[in-house]
């Protein structure tokens, strides 16, 4: 079962400044999964729904000049899916990309014991104008849904 938990994450060395974060966690029992594994269960093949929201908001960001899925620099750990990863550890994954309106850090990270594993994963956010804050109101009714599906995703293979 997917749940809301306490961020654990030091904003202050992730992405200083955030001013929205959360996080869920997941737990996976014994299944050996490192971050990259984790992070990689989460984004690719996912529902058509998530696919087709984000398809809309590419479509509906393009005017105003934001990156869209695939732009940006060339991340030093590749991509996973859309999102470039910018440091990673067996134990955790950051990903994420700088934008006008805002920078976005996703961190997955696996804990736990070769028994009892879990894996969190914790959204960082700091707008830079009226128009990031905009976009924050706005895809909050999604983010909730689309992060407990992602992080479903990674129970299922472990059982």
């Amino acid at each position: 079962m997917v749940r809301e938990v306490t961020p654990e994450v030091d904003a202050s060395a992730v992405l200083a400044g955030a001013q929205f974060i959360d996080a869920f966690c997941v737990e996976i029992g014994a299944a050996a999964v490192n971050a990259r594994e984790a992070c990689t269960m989460m984004v690719l093949d996912g529902p058509r729904w998530i696919d087709a929201l984000l398809r809309l908001r590419n479509i509906l960001v393009r005017p105003f000049g934001l990156k869209t899925s695939g732009e940006g620099a060339p991340a030093p750990g590749g991509m996973i899916g859309l999102f470039p990863v910018l440091s990673e550890t067996p134990e955790r994954l950051v990903a994420g990309f700088d934008d006008s309106h805002l920078d976005f850090r996703i961190v997955v990270d696996v804990s736990g014991n070769a028994a009892s594993r879990r894996v969190t994963s914790t959204t960082l956010v700091r707008t830079h104008n009226l128009l990031g804050r905009t976009y924050l109101t706005l895809i909050m009714p999604f983010h909730k849904l689309v992060v407990r599906s992602m992080m479903g995703r990674i129970v299922e293979p472990a059982r």
